[in-house]
This record gives structure tokens, sequence and C-alpha cells, in this order.
């Protein structure tokens, strides 16, 4: 099929003028395009049998103009962030910094109740239903989020909490419907697309970020209403140091399952209290061999040290659902 004239399509036109160009150059652009615009320009042409020479000339005319009126410089200016943030030296602050870009750039929910003070928020939200103030809540950032949750009334902490964990994603409308009931005082804005804002994990975050011990006032009165639900809360809030608070038989059937190698890397940052409590559940010799081991070890990534904590805890929960034991509680790349 020769190539038309005078009504080319800006695909045929791309595909006129990458075959013009020869195919390492085309390759080269290729790497560039998303998978949808390489099939698009690949079909158009595999039906081109002949370009006539008035085509030809008119398409590569057309990529000069193109050239003078946008001189300068082509980026992908969000792809170009992203790798840039990935390859901030202390990968830990990086990852926290490119989550917070994500964040922002998949959605602008509720973006001026972030820029508001927790109390005036709460005063705002107080007489809410709580699904409406479950959903700001979950749209937040975290730390926000707990500041909000521990300035509302002591009374609607559980139910607003239980309807957080439930929420799974929120579409424009629903955000929209929030928009129109408080948009007078702070101003809402919707996303454009649903995104998870929910669930028991942001719950966890959230109830992580309390003080005052208002987390376990929460779960507490939660558990009268939702048993199982706060009882998968606690479990997913459970951490390392949570083992200082087990009896010596569970914590030694613990420490069973696990190596000096492993023990000695999770106890690079436990505090004082949970290296005393594991050392004195262990016997001489091996506690001394460990404290050796700690006092030579060098620096070792953060993150090591996190997955062989979680690592420990999971065999601790893996235990309890043995009925071994019964557990009784409820990041980074840094170096250490």
């Amino acid at each position: 099929m020769a190539a038309a004239g005078d009504n080319l399509s800006g695909v045929n036109r791309a595909a006129i003028l990458l075959i013009c160009l020869g195919e390492e150059a085309t390759a080269r652009i290729f790497s560039e395009l998303s998978d949808d615009e390489i099939r698009r320009v690949t079909r158009a042409m595999a039906v081109i049998e002949h370009i006539p020479q008035q085509s030809k000339e008119k398409v590569i005319e057309q990529f000069r103009r193109s050239q003078a009126n946008y001189s300068g410089m082509f980026v992908k200016g969000k792809d170009f962030a992203k790798k840039s943030l990935q390859s901030i030296p202390t990968p830990e602050r990086g990852r926290y910094l490119l989550d917070q870009f994500v964040s922002n750039d998949e959605s602008k929910n509720l973006e001026t109740i972030a820029m508001m003070q927790p109390r005036m928020v709460a005063g705002l939200l107080e007489k809410e239903h709580p699904q409406t103030i479950a959903l700001v809540l979950a749209t937040q950032e975290v730390s926000h989020a707990a500041e909000i949750l521990s300035q509302l009334p002591e009374a609607t902490r559980p139910d607003i909490v239980n309807r957080i964990a439930k929420i799974e994603k929120v579409s424009p409308d629903v955000l929209g419907r929030i928009e129109d009931a408080i948009q007078r005082e702070i101003g809402l804005v919707a996303g454009r697309e649903e995104r998870q804002v929910g669930g028991i994990d942001r719950v966890v975050e959230i109830l992580g970020g309390m003080k005052n011990n208002l987390d376990t006032d929460i779960l507490e009165k939660l558990e009268e209403t939702e048993p199982e639900l706060t009882e998968d809360i606690r479990k997913k809030m459970f951490t390392f140091e949570d083992l200082v608070s087990l009896d010596g038989r569970s914590l030694q059937l613990i420490l069973r399952e696990v190596n000096n190698d492993s023990l000695t890397l999770a106890l690079k940052t436990a505090s004082d209290e949970m290296k005393d409590k594991i050392f004195a559940n262990m016997s001489a010799r091996a506690s001394e061999m460990i404290k050796d081991d700690l006092e030579a070890m060098g620096p070792v990534r953060l993150s090591e040290v996190e997955t062989m904590q979680q690592t420990i805890v999971k065999i601790a929960m893996k235990l309890e659902e043995e009925g071994k034991l019964v557990l009784g509680g409820g990041g980074g790349d840094e170096l250490v």
C-alpha cells in the first residue's frame, strides 16, 4: 500500500518518518515510547509498501519545522523525578520521598485538610457521620490522621477505626459527595481515579502514630463489638520489641527457632531492655558470644535488621497459631 499524499494522520506521518530515518534510529526512538504508541506506529508501518517522494519530503519538512518550533529538550518529568528519588544515596530517605511523591501525584484528595491543624479538622468533622470521618482520615498522611483521630470525641474513635479498616477503594463520586458536604469550610478536592485508602494496614499505621496509649484504649473498646477485627489489628501491630513482654518460657520457645547469627543481626537496633530480656533467657555462653559479635559488627543496612526482626516475629506468630504460646501485644536502608 502506498502512503497517501496530503491527508496523513499523525500516526502515519510518524511511521513514514521512522522508516526514512532507518532501523537503528527507529529502535532508539521506540525505547522512549509506550507499548501502545509502538503498537499504533508499527501497525501503520505494516501497511506501507511505497512512500511517494512528495509524501516523504512533506513529512521530513514538517519534522524540521517542528524541531525549530520546539527547540530545547523534551523530558518525561514524572519518570525523571521518580528515578532521581530512587537514586538518592540514602535509600530509606529516597523511598520515603518517593512514597510521598507518588501519593501526592496519584491523588490530591482532601489536600486542604492536610494543611490544616488537627484540632481544627477535628472540630469540623466531629459532627459528620463516622463513615465520612473515616473516609477523610483514610486519605490523609498517617501522622496527620493520627493527630486528628486523637482530637475527636473518645466515644467515636473505635467506630471510626472500624470503618477505616473496612474501606477498600473510594470512588470519585463518594469523595465528591464529601466535598459537597463540607466544601464551604475546607474546599475538598477529589481525585480522578479510585485508590486504596483504607484497610487494616492503614489502621495499624494510624494507631501506631497515636500518643498517650490512645491506641490501646481504642482497641479495647473496638474489641467489644469487633473482636475478630481487633485481633487482626493487634497481630499486625505486634513488633520485635513487643517480644520483651513475653514470659521466659515463650521467649525461649522462639529463641530455639533462631540461630545466633540471625539473632545478632536482629538485636543490632534493639533496646537495652530487649537485649537484657533475650540474654536472660539464653545460656551464659551463647549470650556472651552474641554480645561479642554485636560489638564487632560493623555498619549494616537498617532494612536488613528490620527484615530479620520481622522474620523472628513471624516465627512467634507461627508458634502462637500452633498453640504453643500467646502473644500479648498489641523500616529503611540507612546504616545503623
